[in-house]
């Protein structure tokens, strides 16, 4: 270990511990400016579904993160919630494709100016270069370090 790196005594020098609080911090930005018809997983699933119409339960689920016990919990309430629609795919039948409903489209809609309110309210405390500079790191850390995660995010391009 360098003389110059830390023992990391203080919580607040792990990586981990604050990305965890800024996933705190975005829920709860996110039930503030979206309301609480959609948690921010059923978000996710239901706006991935409307830019990849048809896809199946499995790739949406790789699409969005997440894992596929946990997709086929999210999509089910989506369904009950008459946002979507999961028709047997008759070549899978383990498999189910997914369409997004007029009542999902217009949910999604609706949810445009919070969702832009909710990415102001989040980056608001740095300066439009640092704003542009943390997305950019952020989505490199997100990117770099995918295959360490349990559900790695699956390119859009291969999902399908």
């Amino acid at each position: 270990m360098p003389e110059t790196e830390s023992k990391l005594i203080n919580l607040y020098e792990h990586p981990g511990h604050l990305l965890r609080r800024a996933q705190q911090i975005s829920v709860s930005i996110f039930y503030d400016e979206m309301g609480s018809e959609l948690t921010p997983v059923q978000y996710a699933m239901l706006r991935n579904l409307a830019a990849q119409p048809g896809v199946d339960q499995v790739s949406l689920s790789a699409l969005s993160g997440i894992d596929t016990s946990t997709g086929a919990t999210v999509c089910a309430r989506l369904e009950e919630k008459g946002l979507l629609e999961r028709k047997v795919i008759p070549t899978n039948r383990r498999q189910r494709a997914l369409t997004i409903t007029a009542a999902g489209e217009q949910l999604l809609e609706e949810l445009v100016p919070g969702s832009q309110r909710l990415r102001r309210r989040i980056l608001a405390p740095l300066t439009s270069a640092e704003q542009l500079q943390f997305m950019e790191l952020l989505t490199k850390l997100v990117q770099k370090n995918n295959e360490q995660s349990r559900a790695p995010l699956a390119p859009r391009e291969t999902a399908r």
